[in-house]
């Protein structure tokens, strides 16, 4: 049903192989275009748009507020005021 493809990246102009398989992935996960960037680039993207490769998808560092424990009394840090 599905037979090997070469692609052109829209990024950096390489060509790619989109093959059978990842054409019968793209089916199943109900995607109806191709690849326009190839693996590389859609790494680096996706890296990019997660803020680099720390995770938190692009958040900033939280910012924490000092408090004192109810319970035991010790000092500690909490996300909220």
């Amino acid at each position: 049903m599905y037979s090997d493809k070469t692609l052109n990246c829209k990024e950096c102009g390489n060509d790619f192989s989109f093959s059978a398989s990842e054409q019968e992935f793209y089916a199943e996960k109900g995607f109806t275009n191709e690849p326009g960037r190839c693996p590389e680039c859609r790494a680096a993207r996706k890296a990019e748009q997660r803020g680099g490769n720390r995770g938190g998808y692009g958040r900033s560092e939280r910012q924490m507020y000092p408090a004192v424990c109810a319970s035991c009394g010790k000092d500690t840090t909490v996300p909220f005021q």
